[in-house]
């Protein structure tokens, strides 16, 4: 690289003037293409010459450097999504009946304002005289009326149960860490709740994933049948002790 064969002090590095293209920011944190033009010459730019945030040097005193993308247009960033929050099938099981209790209580509302205008219509006719008494039109009374049941019945959303959800989660994570029949003696490492929100998935596994044989099971290597040249040894219809482990090689 130019810096390491032609800027060799402290005194050139602070001398350096250059101009850098380079690729816009993206989040592809194995390519890089650039390029770095310093005294009418062009310097090719790859992977290789960038440092990427959060990345230490080894076997290194000294760097110089300059920066390329800051802020939120480093590749760590860009590969940062968005952060989904996990929800529980009981959150969601509540926010649909939250949902629906607030549409019944839209509905009933439409409905109780329906009924009073019907209300309100039968008793002008038996008293006209109510009519030049009134400022407002129907409509505007129709829709202050709905507003009022809407807030009477308004009692209905039981806004209290995420409250008490909350603190069911948080009372369960505490009998969880204390736990005596998920403490393991042997390393002296007790049960811990790292989420205060996913405990009632626990007793909902159904399956679990394992990356390769040996993590859940263990490696044995037992013989079961074989064919040498031609001919079959072995039974793997009966179950067989598992062979001694071979010498080390001299």
């Amino acid at each position: 690289m130019v810096t390491h064969h032609e800027l060799t002090s402290p005194k050139k590095m602070a001398s350096f003037q250059g101009i850098v293209t380079c690729e816009e920011p993206n989040s592809r944190m194995h390519h890089f293409v650039g390029s770095l033009e310093w005294n009418s010459r062009k310097y090719p730019l790859d992977i290789g010459n960038l440092l990427l945030r959060g990345c230490k040097i080894r076997n290194t005193d000294t760097c110089y450097g300059l920066v390329i993308y800051a802020g939120l247009d480093t590749k760590i960033m860009k590969n940062c999504g968005k952060i989904h929050l996990k929800r529980t099938k009981l959150d969601l099981m509540m926010n649909k009946l939250v949902i629906l209790i607030f549409m019944s209580l839209v509905i009933a509302s439409m409905f109780l304002t329906l009924g009073f205008a019907f209300m309100v219509k039968e008793f002008k006719a038996k008293h006209h005289y109510m009519s030049s008494m009134q400022g407002r039109t129907d409509a505007m009374d129709s829709f202050f009326i709905f507003w009022g049941f809407l807030i009477l019945l308004s009692v209905m959303v039981p806004m209290a149960m995420f409250i008490i959800a909350e603190f069911i989660y948080l009372g369960n994570s505490i009998f969880i860490n204390w736990d005596l029949s998920m403490y393991y003696e042997p390393l002296d490492i007790p049960a811990k709740a790292r989420s205060t929100s996913l405990n009632d998935h626990l007793g909902q596994v159904q399956y679990i994933f394992s990356d390769k044989t040996g993590t859940l099971t263990q490696n044995i290597m037992t013989f079961k049948k074989c064919c040498i040249n031609g001919c079959t040894y072995g039974d793997a219809l009966h179950p067989t002790q598992p062979l001694p482990h071979s010498p080390a090689p001299s």
